[in-house]
């Protein structure tokens, strides 16, 4: 989608709101600058996506705040973030190259200068010029930036002949499903939720993942609407919301279409709608009706009656509103999941008003010229094989196809990816090269050869777009980099200059990326550097008439082109591969949400942050905890065939009967057996996007010896 990007207030929403003109709003950026002041972006992989506002005295960071003057922040930090100035200015910064001295994973190294540590990796580079496959890059969002998170680095692995990264970790099956349903990661505007009267948090922890999405969701209920949260984990936003169905791990899909049935045999349906904005409706009412609110209560794990009634406050309440998180996709059938919620908004005829619909990801709206970025015509028609990200493990033990010379950067796999155990065996391995760009020394960094001191936000350039608003916003560095800490694309970019690559594109500076990431046709960058953000130009109720992106331009209920891979057309039920109730020796269904005061495997090492966590936690209903004699506090096992992981009970109702709630992700060097989680999760992959299925996990628990 290539909407315009408005830079006046009255385009870039149509709510009220307290802002200046754009030429004002540049005067007043001016001013700030030259008091100290400069506007930047939070990195972090959250929808929110705030613009903060630093101020500089003499060369140190004093301050840094929410932007009141951009809408979607309105002057307001997540705990994590407002914790940023703390991470920076951390005692533990790696602030210059350093070289492993010890044995992988010891985290022994010694410091060495630039230009040895380029020279080493450039000649174990060279020698792979024959094999450039067995080279693999890998990174995630440890910064959304689409300079310092798929620039220059993109460009250079293009040009070497890498392997591909398929970067599936978080969100690809959900992704893909709304794309095949949909169109796209696209969906309704999340100011408008203010509006909604009924809103369905599904598969979120909103105040803990969402802040600013839960500002407008707590408008809504001042106004009188309604909050339904659907999660297995009795979560923070559960406890403040008016209704919690606390079904099963993976069984979204089964619920989804439960609702179905019920708005068909109720006649809850815009049948104007359904005609002329979608397909496949006939097919999927007959799946639909083979879902009674009897066979999900028993699939869900939760009460019929439950079932009933929500689909009866869905079918009647208008507005009524979706905001689906990815949580719920990390099982086998997540990608169909995804799909069944993904129809629902057209079957009540949702769309036809801006406060209702489905919001996963605003992403697909924001018109990135990646092929600017990326520069995938420095492939030169060559087709390196592709790894996916989520069986990095398997791929690092296959031998059969060797990965010899490993780049990590805005990532941490030897503590987020999946089956760790196999992680770290493949990590540990002697004939593997590894270069870590990192600014602390993580689980991952101590296995490195080299690790490489990278900047932080507050340090360079970046242009960010986001996946729970509609705005872009521009990161200018507010500091010097701490020592010779240097930004990524000031590595890649040396690489390149080492490796003899002499295109063009291979000396753009930073400034000159953040131009290139959007078409000029639409983005003034001029007036973006001035205010921090822009807005894009998206209709109100983007498919009150249907004009869905898809190639039918409808809501595709049924989707030819899923079906032209040998797959189902339509969302279905896809019980989860350890399906709870399966397995007598793993009786427990394990799901491994994020603690509130982390995000992934970032500011596990801030202090503050790691204070109010305290220490790991599976969360264990009171019912599973006494029949295995586990008192709250206690150190306990938990174990599958993958491995085991000790870490601290607390008996708590949050962990609904049958469920344990690992929260993560720490470091496992701060773990208290040196694993954490993910020894325990799998390897296996989704029906749909080929991402991970975190949440698909059988385990035990028991008290420790």
């Amino acid at each position: 989608m290539t909407s315009p990007i408005a830079l006046d207030d009255a385009a870039a929403s149509p709510v009220s709101r307290t802002s200046a003109t754009s030429a004002a709003a540049a005067g007043a950026a001016a001013a700030a600058a030259s008091a100290g002041r400069v506007i930047g972006a939070c990195p972090h992989d959250c929808p929110d996506t705030c613009s903060f506002v630093t101020t500089v005295q003499d060369g140190v960071a004093v301050k840094l705040q929410g932007n009141p003057d951009h809408f979607h922040t309105a002057g307001v930090l997540c705990t994590k973030v407002s914790r940023y100035l703390e991470r920076n200015a951390h005692e533990g910064r790696l602030v210059q190259p350093m070289k492993r001295v010890g044995p992988k994973g010891s985290g022994r190294f010694e410091p060495v200068g630039w230009d040895e540590a380029l020279d080493h990796i450039v000649r174990e580079l060279k020698r792979r010029a024959d094999r450039p496959e067995t080279i693999v890059p890998y990174s995630y969002a440890g910064t959304m930036g689409l300079v310092q998170g798929e620039s220059m680095d993109r460009r250079f692995f293009h040009k070497l002949g890498a392997s591909l990264l398929d970067r599936t970790i978080c969100s690809t099956a959900g992704g893909e499903a709304f794309g095949y349903t949909l169109g796209g990661k696209v969906g309704m505007r999340v100011e408008f939720f203010a509006e909604s009267k009924l809103i369905l948090i599904w598969g979120s922890n909103s105040i803990g993942s969402n802040l600013h999405f839960w500002r407008h969701a707590q408008a809504a209920r001042r106004a009188g609407a309604r909050l339904v949260c659907i999660d297995p984990r009795k979560s923070e936003t559960a406890d403040k919301c008016d209704e919690h169905v606390a079904l099963l791990p993976g069984t979204d899909a089964a619920l989804a279409l439960s609702m179905m049935h019920e708005l068909i045999v109720n006649d809850w349906l815009d049948h104007a709608y359904i005609a002329a904005h979608t397909v496949g409706w006939e097919q999927l009412r007959e799946r639909a009706l083979q879902w009674p609110p009897s066979r999900a209560a028993v699939v869900c794990g939760v009460p019929e009656t439950q079932i009933v009634a929500l689909a009866g406050a869905y079918g009647t309440t208008r507005p009524a509103a979706i905001r689906l998180n990815y949580g719920m996709q990390r099982v086998h059938g997540g990608g169909n999941a995804a799909r069944a919620v993904a129809c629902l908004p057209a079957l009540v005829g949702a769309w036809r008003e801006r406060a209702g619909g489905v919001l996963l990801s605003s992403s697909g709206q924001f018109p990135v010229d990646r092929a600017a970025l990326h520069r995938p015509d420095l492939l030169a028609g060559r087709r390196p094989r592709t790894i996916n990200m989520t069986t990095i493990g398997d791929a690092l033990l296959d031998r059969a196809h060797p990965v010899e010379v490993l780049f990590v950067y805005n990532s941490n796999p030897v503590a987020i990816a999946p089956d760790s155990s196999k992680v770290v065996q493949g990590f540990a391995r002697d004939d593997l090269f590894t270069v870590v760009l990192e600014q602390f020394q993580t689980d991952t960094a101590d296995y490195a050869d080299y690790v490489l001191p990278a900047t932080t936000q507050l340090e360079h350039w970046d242009i960010h777009f986001s996946y729970g608003h509609t705005d872009v916003l521009l990161n200018r560095p507010a500091l010097a980099p701490r020592g010779e800490a240097r930004s990524n694309t000031w590595v890649f970019r040396e690489l390149a200059r080492r490796m003899g690559y002499d295109e063009p594109c291979f000396v753009d500076d930073d400034e000159t990326l953040c131009r290139a990431a959007y078409p000029p046709a639409v983005l003034d960058f001029d007036e973006l550097q001035q205010r921090g953000f822009a807005s894009l130009r998206i209709p109100e109720a983007p498919f009150a008439e249907g004009n869905f992106p898809t190639p039918s331009g409808r809501c595709e209920f049924f989707s030819a082109r899923l079906a032209a891979l040998g797959l189902d057309g339509l969302p279905d039920h896809v019980p989860n591969r350890e399906l709870p109730g399966s397995s007598a020796r793993y009786p427990l269904a394990m799901i491994s949400p994020p603690a509130r005061n982390f995000l992934n495997s970032t500011f596990v090492n801030v202090q503050s942050l790691r204070s109010m966590e305290g220490e790991p936690l599976l969360e264990i209903n009171p019912v599973d905890a006494a029949s295995r004699g586990i008192a709250d506090g206690a150190v306990v096992r938990v174990f599958n065939d993958r491995g085991e992981y000790r870490c601290r009970a607390e008996v708590s109702a949050r962990a609904r009967p049958g469920v344990v709630n690992g929260l993560g992700i720490w470091w496992r060097k701060l773990g208290l057996a040196g694993t954490n989680v993910n020894e325990l999760t799998s390897q296996a992959l989704t029906d749909i996007g080929r991402g991970p299925t975190f949440y698909d996990c059988l385990v035990e628990v028991a008290a420790d010896a």
